[in-house]
C-alpha cells in the first residue's frame, strides 16, 4: 500500500483556484496547510472520536448528519446539493478513528452524487489526500465492511482517479495499487481488487458532468494507451487462476467479476465513438494494436467458451458477450491470412459445439447473445473465409437448423430472430462476388429458410394472442421492420421458387376472404381474425420485397415479370376489402376512370384507397393517421405530385373538400389530422399558379367562415361553433404550412385579409377561458406570422407587414388581457402557461421576420407595438419563477429571455440556456453602457427605468461579472465566445469593480504565482479601448481566449 508519510510524497506546483470566488469556505492550498494535516494524522487516535474537539471535524460532522437524514429531508437535499459540504473532508480523511458507520454515511453520498462529487473534485480539495486514505482504509478494512461501503469507497477512488489523472503522475498508479490486492491471500482482497478495476474501466470510458467531453476523450485516450491493456492481461489472468478453483462458494463471486472486468475492457470506447449503451447495436471494436498477441492466442477466445460450458447464467450470458466483442474485433488486426483464418476457424468451431449439444441455450438471454454472436460472423468475414474454414458444411448445416428452430419459436425468440436474418441476408448478398468452385450451400438452406419464416408468421397469427397488443409481432413496428429490413433479400436469392411459394399460400387465403366479404354476415369472427392476419403478413413481405428491387443491382426482365405477379395480388385485394363498404360515391367515380393503361392507373388505385380509407374508416385513428402520411408523401414528391393533378380523382377532392365527402373532418377524435390534409391539399393547391383555382379550392372554408361570421353573439358560445371554429384554424393552419413562396402566401394572405381577420379577435373575445379553442388559433397565427423562405416579402409601397403586425397586436393584447383577469384553478399549463408561450412565439416571429417598420407606430401615433410589448410583459410576468424553470419552453423564446435575468438567481439562470442568456445580458449591458455610461443625450424613459432598477441592485452587474469569470476561469466552457460579449460591456459600465475583482482573485491566489496572473490580467485589456464597437469587441474575445490558457497553466 502507500505510505501517506513516505518519500513518495512530493511537492507539486500549485495551479489557480476558485476561492476568490468561492468565499470563504474555499481549501487553502499553502504548504503549512500539508504539514498541519500530517500531525493531525499522526496524532493518536482515541477511543471515541468525540473526545477529540476541532472546528472543522465538527463541521464535518454537523454536515454529515445533514447528509445521513438527521436533520430532516430538506436539510439532507440542500446539503448534497451543496459541492462546498465536503470542503472538510480534507481534515475527515485523516482522523484515524473514523468509525465505519461514518464512511457508510459519508462516503456513499459523495460517490453516489454526481453533481457534488463533480463540483467537489473539480475545485481540487484534496483530491491525492483522499485517494490515499481510501486505499489504505480498504486495505486494512475492506473485507469487513458492506458491499454498499465498499462500492461507494471505490467509486469514489475511481472518480477522484480520473479527475486527477493529468494532476500528478502517482493517479495513474491505480492499477498497480488493486494489483496489490489482488496479491493478497484473502478472497475479500482479491474481490475489492477486481472491484477496482471494473469500477476503474467503467469511470474512464464513461463521460462526467463536471468533465468536457474534451478533457474526458484525452483521459480515457491515456488511460487506454498506459492501463486498460494492463487490466485487460490481468483478468485473463484472473479467469485462468479461477477456472480450476474447487471452492465453487467462494470463486463464483470472483468469476464474475473477472468476466465482467473483461467484458469491460472489451467494451471500452476506444476510438471516442459514444456507443449508446441502451442500444445492442455497435460496430467494429477497435482494438489497439499492441493488443494483437492476446488477441490472436487461441487461449484468449477458449476461456471464454470454456466459462460458458462451466457456468450458469448470467456469468454464462457474459461469457457470450465478450465472445460477441471478440467476434467483432476489426479485421486489420489480423496483419496476415493465415491468422485471421485461424481466428475464424476456433470462433466456428466454439459455435458448432454449443448448436450440437445446445449447452445454456435454454435460458432465454444466453440465446439472445448466442443469435448476437452468430450474427456477427458474417460483419467482419467474408463469405470467402467461411467457405475456407473445414468444418464450414457442418456448421452451416447447424446455422440453418437452428434458424429454422428460432423462427418456429416466434413467441419466445421474436427479438432474437433479427440477428440471424442478418447473418442469413448478409450471406446471400455476398454470393455474386464468391469466386472459386467451393459450393456455398445456400441454394439449400436458404429457401427452407424463407418458407420457415413465412409459415412461422401465419402460425403466430393462428396461436392467437393476448389482449396485450404488444404479444402481436404485427403491433411491434420496430420489431417487425428489422425482421423486413433482412427478409426480402432472402427472397430474391431464389426469388423464382420464393415467389411461387407465396403466390401458392396467398390464393387459398385471398379466395377464403372473398367468399367472407360476400357474405351478409361475416361468420366465426376468430376465423375472420385470423385470414386477416394471414392477409397483413403476406402484403408486409410483398411491399419489402418489392422495396429492395430498385437498390440490390439485380433486377433482370424476369424479376420484374415476378414483381407484377406479387403486386398484383395486392392490388387484387384492395378490391376485396372495399368491396363491402357502402356508399361509395367517391370510390365508384374513381372506378370510372380505370381506363388508362399506364403508370397514372396504379397512382389512381393508390389515391382511391386513400379516399375509401378518409372516408370509411373515421373511427380508426390510427388508419387515419396512417393514410393521411401516405397522401402526403405523395404529394410532396416533385413527379408524384405534378401527377396527382393529372388524375380527376384529386381534382375532385381539392373542389370537394368537405364533411359530406370526408366524415372524419367531423369527428372530434381525428381533429388533429385536419391539419395534415390541408397541409397535403395546399401543397397540390400551390403547385398551380392560378389565383382562381386557389379561391374556388377555398370555398368549402369559406362557408365555414360566412357561417361563423353570421352567428350572432348569443349564440357563439355553443358547441356547434366551438367545434366548427377549432376545426377551421386547423385547416387554414395546413394550408399556411403549404405556403413556401412569396406568391403563394399573397394568395392566402389576400384571401384572408381584411375580411375574415375580424372573426379571430371575435373569437378570442368568446372563448378565451377554452384553451381547446385559443390554442389552435394562435398556432394558426404563429405559422401565419412565420417569414420561413422569405415568403413574406410585400413590395416596397405596401404597408402589408404593418398591417398584418396590428393585426397581430390585436390578437395577442385581446388574449392577454383576458387569461390575466381569469382565474385558473387546474392544470395551469395547458389553461395558461401554454397559450402565453404560443403568444410570445407570435410576437417573437413577427419582430423577428424583417418585414415591419417598427418606427412607424411611435411616428404616427400608433400604440400597436407599444400596447403588445406591454401586456407580454405583464404575461411574463405573472409566471412564477418555479414554473418558468419548469416549463423549459419559456427559454426558446428570445423575448421572454430580455425580461428573465433580473428575476433569476444566477445559479439557476445558467442552466437555461447559457448562450440565449450571455446574449440578453449583453443587450442590458451594452444599452446601460451607451446610453448611462457614456451618454450625452437627454435620458429616455426607458434609460431612466433601467438606472433606477440598477441603482436598487447595486451589486448587480458586479455579481454577474464575477460570475462569468468564474465560468471562463474554472470551468469548461464550451461557449467563451458568447460570454466574452457581456464581459466586456459590464466591464466598461465599471472599470474599478473590475479591478476590485482582480485584486480579490489575485489575493487568493498563492504567492509564487500572484505575478504570473497580474501579468495575464493585464493582456486580458491590451488593446481595448472604451468602446462596444466590433473591431473592439473581437480584440477581447481573442485577449480573453488567451488569458484563460495562460491563468489556467500550472
Amino acid at each position: 500500500m502507500v505510505d501517506v508519510c513516505g518519500s513518495r510524497r512530493r511537492a507539486q506546483p500549485d495551479r489557480p483556484t476558485r476561492r476568490a470566488l468561492n468565499g470563504a469556505d474555499g481549501i487553502s492550498r499553502q504548504p503549512g496547510r500539508a504539514h498541519s494535516v500530517r500531525l493531525r494524522w499522526l496524532r493518536p487516535a482515541t477511543p471515541d472520536h468525540a473526545l477529540y474537539k476541532d472546528p472543522d471535524l465538527d463541521e464535518a460532522e454537523a454536515r454529515e448528519t445533514s447528509l445521513s437524514g438527521e436533520s430532516g429531508e430538506n436539510g439532507k437535499e440542500r446539503a448534497s446539493r451543496n459541492p462546498k459540504v465536503f470542503a472538510p473532508c480534507s481534515t475527515l480523511i485523516f482522523c484515524g478513528s473514523v468509525s465505519v458507520n461514518f464512511l457508510a454515511r459519508f462516503g456513499a453520498p459523495i460517490a453516489s452524487s454526481r453533481r457534488s462529487l463533480s463540483s467537489t473534485l473539480a475545485l481540487g480539495f484534496g483530491r491525492r489526500e483522499t485517494g490515499i486514505y481510501v486505499i489504505n482504509y480498504l486495505a486494512s478494512r475492506g473485507p469487513e465492511l458492506q458491499n454498499f461501503v465498499v462500492g461507494s469507497l471505490i467509486q469514489l477512488l475511481c472518480r477522484i482517479t480520473k479527475f486527477g489523472w493529468f494532476d500528478d503522475d502517482r493517479f495513474r498508479e491505480v492499477v498497480n495499487e488493486a494489483t496489490n490486492f489482488l496479491s493478497q491471500a484473502s478472497s475479500g482482497h482479491y474481490s475489492i481488487g477486481l472491484k477496482m478495476l471494473n469500477q476503474l474501466v467503467s469511470e474512464m470510458s464513461q463521460p462526467n458532468q463536471g468533465m468536457s467531453l474534451t478533457n474526458h476523450r484525452k483521459v480515457a485516450c491515456s488511460f487506454r494507451d498506459q492501463s486498460l491493456f494492463q487490466i485487460f492481461q490481468i483478468s485473463l489472468t484472473s479467469l485462468h487462476q479461477l477456472k480450476s478453483d474447487e471452492d465453487m462458494q467462494a470463486v463464483s463471486v470472483l468469476r464474475e467479476l473477472a468476466l465482467s472486468l473483461s467484458l469491460k475492457c472489451l467494451s471500452f470506447d476506444f476510438v471516442g465513438t459514444s456507443v449508446d449503451e441502451s442500444s445492442e447495436e455497435f460496430g467494429t471494436v477497435q482494438i489497439p494494436s499492441s493488443w494483437k498477441p492476446v488477441i490472436q492466442d487461441p487461449s484468449t477466445l477458449q476461456i471464454f467458451f470454456d466459462y460458458y460450458s462451466i457456468t450458469e447464467p448470467p456469468l454464462s450470458k457474459e461469457a457470450l458477450e465478450c465472445l460477441v466483442r471478440l467476434a467483432s474485433v476489426r479485421r486489420s488486426l489480423f496483419t496476415d491470412d493465415p491468422a485471421r483464418s485461424q481466428f475464424l476457424a476456433h470462433l466456428m468451431r466454439g459455435t458448432k459445439e454449443i448448436l450440437q449439444i445446445g449447452q445454456g441455450l435454454a435460458d432465454h438471454d444466453n440465446y439472445h447473445e448466442f443469435c448476437r454472436l452468430l450474427g456477427r460472423f458474417k460483419v467482419n468475414f467474408q463469405l470467402s473465409e467461411l467457405l475456407s474454414v473445414e468444418i464450414y458444411t457442418d456448421w452451416i448445416h447447424l446455422v440453418a437448423e437452428f434458424t429454422t428452430k428460432s423462427l418456429q419459436s416466434w413467441q419466445w425468440a421474436s427479438n432474437s430472430v433479427y440477428y440471424l436474418l442478418g447473418l442469413w441476408s448478409r450471406l446471400v448478398t455476398s454470393v455474386p462476388y464468391l469466386k472459386g468452385d467451393t459450393p456455398s450451400l445456400l441454394d439449400e438452406t436458404v429457401p427452407k429458410i424463407t418458407e420457415g419464416f413465412i409459415t412461422s408468421r401465419f402460425s403466430s397469427v393462428q396461436g392467437g394472442f393476448s389482449d396485450d397488443l404488444s404479444d402481436n409481432p404485427l403491433d411491434n413496428i420496430e420489431l417487425l421492420q428489422d425482421q423486413l429490413e433482412c427478409f426480402p433479400y432472402l427472397c430474391r436469392f431464389q426469388y423464382g421458387s420464393s415467389s411461387v411459394y407465396i403466390i401458392k399460400i396467398m390464393e387459398p387465403i385471398l379466395q377464403a376472404y372473398t367468399e367472407r366479404a360476400r357474405l351478409p354476415t361475416h361468420g366465426d369472427v376468430d376465423e375472420l381474425s385470423v385470414i386477416e392476419g394471414q392477409i397483413a403478413w403476406i402484403v408486409h413481405i410483398i411491399a419489402a420485397i418489392l422495396k429492395v428491387r430498385q437498390t440490390t443491382c439485380c433486377s433482370t426482365e424476369s424479376q420484374e415479370l415476378i414483381d407484377a405477379e406479387l403486386a398484383a395480388r395486392v392490388l387484387q385485394l384492395i378490391n376485396i376489402t372495399d368491396s363491402g363498404l357502402h356508399s361509395q360515391q367517391l370510390y365508384t367515380r374513381l372506378s370510372e376512370l380505370l381506363g388508362i393503361h399506364d403508370h397514372l392507373v396504379l397512382l389512381n388505385i393508390i389515391v382511391g384507397k386513400i379516399a375509401t380509407n378518409l372516408k370509411c374508416y373515421t373511427e380508426c385513428e390510427e388508419v387515419i393517421e396512417h393514410t393521411l402520411s401516405l397522401f402526403l408523401e405523395l404529394a410532396s414528391g416533385y413527379m408524384t405530385g405534378k401527377l396527382l393533378l393529372k388524375l380527376d380523382s384529386i381534382k375532385f377532392i381539392i373542389s370537394h373538400h368537405t364533411r359530406e365527402n370526408f366524415p372524419f373532418l367531423e369527428d372530434n377524435r381525428c381533429s388533429h389530422s385536419r391539419t395534415t390534409f390541408y397541409y397535403t391539399l395546399g401543397y397540390l393547391i400551390f403547385m398551380e399558379d392560378s389565383p382562381v383555382k386557389f379561391k374556388s379550392s377555398m370555398e368549402p372554408l369559406l362557408q365555414v367562415m360566412i357561417g361563423l361570421k353570421t352567428t350572432p353573439d348569443a349564440a357563439f358560445r355553443s358547441d356547434a361553433v366551438k367545434y366548427a371554429f377549432i376545426g377551421l384554424m386547423r385547416d387554414l393552419r395546413g394550408i399556411a404550412m403549404a405556403t413556401n413562396s412569396r406568391r403563394t402566401y399573397g394568395l392566402l394572405f389576400d384571401w384572408l385579409y381584411p375580411a375574415h381577420m375580424p372573426l379571430l379577435l371575435k373569437a378570442i373575445s368568446h372563448w378565451a377561458d377554452v384553451p381547446q379553442v385559443t390554442t389552435p388559433l394562435l398556432k394558426f397565427m404563429a405559422e401565419f406570422v412565420l417569414n420561413k423562405a422569405q415568403r413574406l416579402t410585400f413590395d416596397s409601397s405596401s404597408a402589408n407587414g404593418i398591417l398584418l403586425f396590428r393585426e397581430v397586436s390585436k390578437l395577442v393584447v385581446a388574449y392577454g388581457s383576458r387569461i390575466l383577469s381569469h382565474p385558473i384553478s387546474t392544470d395551469v399549463y395547458a389553461n395558461k402557461y401554454k397559450g402565453i408561450w404560443i403568444s410570445l412565439t407570435i410576437l417573437t416571429r413577427a419582430m423577428t421576420g424583417n418585414y415591419v417598420n417598427f418606427g412607424v407606430f411611435e411616428l404616427y401615433g400608433d400604440r400597436a407595438l407599444a400596447d403588445v410589448l406591454d401586456i407580454s410583459l405583464k404575461m411574463i410576468l405573472s409566471i412564477s419563477l418555479s414554473d418558468i424553470l419548469a416549463y423549459q419552453k419559456w427559454a426558446q423564446a428570445k423575448v421572454v429571455m430580455v425580461f428573465i435575468p433580473v428575476r433569476l438567481d444566477w445559479h439557476a439562470f445558467f442552466e437555461v440556456e447559457d448562450m440565449v442568456c450571455a446574449s440578453a445580458i449583453d443587450n442590458l449591458a451594452s444599452f446601460y453602457f451607451n446610453n448611462i455610461t457614456v451618454g450625452e443625450m437627454p435620458p429616455s424613459p426607458a434609460t431612466m427605468n433601467l438606472a433606477r432598477h440598477v441603482a436598487e441592485c447595486p451589486n448587480l452587474f458586479a455579481e454577474i461579472l464575477k460570475t462569468l469569470f468564474e465560468i471562463v476561469l474554472f470551468e469548461d466552457c464550451g461557449n467563451q465566445w458568447s460570454l466574452s460579449r457581456p464581459m466586456l460591456s459590464l466591464i466598461l459600465i465599471s472599470e474599478q469593480v473590475f479591478n476590485d475583482l482582480k485584486v480579490q482573485i489575485l489575493a487568493s491566489q498563492p504567492s509564487d504565482q500572484v505575478e504570473r496572473l497580474s501579468q495575464c490580467f493585464d493582456k486580458l485589456m491590451a488593446d481595448v479601448t472604451r468602446s462596444l464597437e466590433s473591431k473592439n469587441r473581437d480584440k477581447f474575445t481573442q485577449n480573453l481566449t488567451l488569458f484563460r490558457h495562460e491563468f489556467r497553466v500550472k
